[in-house]
């Protein structure tokens, strides 16, 4: 399967990262400025999990 790889809407650099997530299973995570190094597979669930509690803690303006 070819990945899909795109970086957010808001992101207005190169310091980013990038994912692919039209696989089904697992979305890839990978940075911007160094694309050849390899990247991350995580789980479909684990980065829905992973966003969800990003989106939760912006509207609660919690900071790590």
């Amino acid at each position: 399967m070819d990945l899909n790889w795109r970086t957010s809407s808001y992101t207005e650099t190169q310091n980013c990262v990038e994912i692919a997530d039209n696989d089904l299973t697992m979305v890839m995570v990978r940075d911007t400025k160094a694309r050849g190094r390899g990247m991350i597979e995580v789980h479909r669930a684990t980065w829905v999990a992973f966003v969800e509690h990003v989106r939760r803690r912006k509207h609660t303006g919690k900071n790590p």
